[in-house]
């Protein structure tokens, strides 16, 4: 069963990796206008954390692959392997 969840509902949700580092809060989301599919999520990163410095942050934001997202549910959970 596929579970619906509107956008509105992401914005502002805390996004951490599988292995328990903080990275930031969600932003927005990037959609493809040729499929309507999600391609990026967009991150404000959380500064005070170890793992941002090593990331690539462009215009105080951060664009991580739809494909890295692992779970949904009180916070957004990605795996770092896959961006």
């Amino acid at each position: 069963m596929v579970k619906y969840i509107i956008a509105r509902q992401l914005v502002g949700k805390k996004v951490i990796t599988i292995d328990g580092f903080d990275v930031g809060r969600l932003l927005n989301l990037e959609i493809s206008e040729v499929t309507g599919k999600i391609t990026n999520i967009i991150v404000e990163p959380n500064l005070d954390s170890g793992l941002i410095s090593k990331l690539n942050i462009e215009g105080g934001q951060l664009r991580i692959p739809y494909t890295a997202v692992q779970a949904v549910n009180d916070f957004v959970m990605v795996d770092r392997k896959n961006w």
